[in-house]
């Protein structure tokens, strides 16, 4: 049975689906672009979301989430990327995470796995990830806002619109 994983699935798919939406939306050359202060690009943003899905669901269940191989550090150095290049890196940490939740079943969310040397329940890491990504993605969907300034397209209701949405899912 996978009641729970198919829940936790699909809120990972809609917060994949708001990062996607935002970053296609920005400029080439603004994808690399920091906000004032230490804020991070969208390219760097991306280059986290996608080490941090990589390292802890690779071997889910049998090695530590935080893997050797990971340069956390290094996701959050400045680079020079192409469009083709952000997508890239973003497919490929997605891809880790929907292929082992794709193979989890509601039986292993009592399992033990470690994080950093710290035991957490199945579940628990997944929370703790669609939380950590979550995060991270509003980040991205914010800074792709600026970025876009009035070329913006809503992800969501626009402002100003949510009696007419509403009258809409009504049927009125």
């Amino acid at each position: 049975m996978r009641t729970i994983l198919e829940s936790i699935e699909s809120e990972f798919h809609r917060y994949k689906r708001l990062g996607d939406k935002a970053v296609a939306q920005v400029a080439a050359e603004a994808l690399t672009r920091k906000p004032a202060g230490e804020g991070n690009s969208v390219a760097t943003l991306v280059w986290h979301v996608s080490g941090n899905l990589r390292s802890r669901f690779t071997d889910f269940l049998t090695t530590d989430g935080e893997k050797p191989w990971r340069d956390r550090d290094s996701e959050f150095v400045a680079r020079a990327v192409t469009p083709a290049e952000v997508l890239a890196k973003w497919e490929e940490g997605w891809a880790v995470v929907t292929a082992t939740l794709a193979g989890l079943r509601d039986e292993d969310l009592a399992r033990a796995v470690t994080i950093r040397s710290e035991s957490l329940s199945v579940l628990d890491a997944l929370h703790r990830s669609l939380g950590h990504t979550s995060y991270h993605v509003g980040q991205i969907v914010f800074l792709s806002r600026l970025l876009c300034g009035n070329d913006w397209q809503w992800l969501s209701i626009p402002p100003g619109q949510s009696e007419a949405f509403n009258r809409k899912m009504k049927g009125q």
